[in-house]
């Protein structure tokens, strides 16, 4: 098997030019081989739970809600110095006073000329993996003991986000649709895969909290798009294309240190934020390393492929890469041993 970093073309452009931008980047692993079907694999674990593995850390109790709501909302699990740390350098990088390459830095490009490089204009940091002080969230024993629960103890942080949901009460242009977070990701199984979501402030139905569709982690992976909004959707904010209004939903109320986990066929979006704040959680998938990635052409998922591709040629001058090697580039281990992703 080849080594990532020494692959030719594509994979090895985008190495280069990442390594040029950081060079902490390590060597991804050998590539193993994969599914090829983009169809959920379900894995069945013994006993009386599917979505949870055999440990101390849960009750039976919350074993159970995970079970049949495919979330679980953990109370003041990170500390205030902790999201505090993390606000700071939220700050620092809406200054540029820090360089965080491979990172998509979203913002609200009409209020620039009014507030300038400042946390007033930046909704969203996508992949800051490589900001060490954002990506200690990812490494927090605290998270990860309850991560363990749903992944096994290999451990891949996958996806990183710091959101900072801007007031947007009139053009909702931060209203993201419902949808299922698996439409992102090539890789299986997805019953080893959890997002974990710390709220930063309190989140409620006024500045924009999360809901979600109890249950709906049971349904298979359905198709989506950009929603028919008569606003411009943001880049890669996915909705469901056959929404159904009538489902059961549940408005996540939390407090500052809150943290929710939850399975990433479960159906959830979030609100617009009517106040005059911000409202900020920090957030990472995290699946086992045992997971494979698989091969998302003639599913669902390939039109979205082709978005993220041509983003990332963009960003680094590339005329072509492989999905697979910008989710190797993203992917960092956190705990345990890295066996395929």
């Amino acid at each position: 098997m080849e080594q990532l970093g020494k692959r030719s073309g594509p994979a090895a452009r985008l190495d280069a030019i990442l390594r040029h931008l950081s060079p902490r980047l390590g060597a991804a692993p050998a590539l193993t081989s994969v599914p090829t079907s983009a169809q959920v694999t379900a894995v069945h674990h013994p006993g009386r739970f599917r979505y949870t593995l055999d440990n101390n850390i849960l009750t039976a109790e919350q074993r159970q809600f995970y079970e049949d709501n495919g979330y679980l909302l953990i109370k003041k699990l990170v500390s205030d110095e902790d999201i505090e740390r993390f606000r700071k350098e939220f700050v620092r990088i809406c200054k540029k006073e820090v360089n965080l390459p491979g990172a998509m830095i979203m913002k609200d490009e009409t209020l620039r000329s009014q507030y300038g490089q400042s946390e007033k204009v930046v909704n969203k940091i996508q992949d800051f993996q490589e900001d060490e002080e954002l990506f200690r969230y990812c490494t927090l024993p605290e998270v990860l003991r309850y991560v363990e629960c749903f992944t096994g103890p290999n451990i891949m942080a996958m996806h990183t986000m710091l959101i900072n949901k801007l007031p947007d009460s009139d053009k909702q242009t931060f209203l993201h649709p419902m949808h299922q977070d698996l439409h992102y990701f090539p890789f299986r199984p997805a019953d080893l895969i959890v997002c974990s979501w710390t709220a930063m402030e309190r989140a409620d139905q006024d500045n924009g909290c999360l809901v979600v569709q109890p249950g709906t982690h049971k349904q298979p992976l359905k198709p989506h798009g950009y929603p028919k909004w008569e606003h411009k959707a943001n880049k890669l904010f996915h909705g469901l294309l056959d929404e159904d209004e009538k489902s059961p939903r549940v408005h996540l109320v939390m407090e500052k240190g809150d943290t929710v986990f939850f399975h990433p066929l479960l159906i959830h979006g979030s609100g617009i934020n009517k106040t005059s704040g911000f409202r900020k959680s920090i957030s990472c998938h995290f699946a086992s390393s045992e997971c494979c990635y698989i091969d998302v052409k003639n599913t669902s998922q390939e039109h979205l492929e082709k978005e993220i591709v041509e983003v990332a040629c963009q960003k680094y001058g590339m005329t072509s890469v492989e999905l697979r090697d910008i989710w190797n580039f993203r992917a960092r281990l956190v705990q345990g041993e890295r066996i395929n992703l």
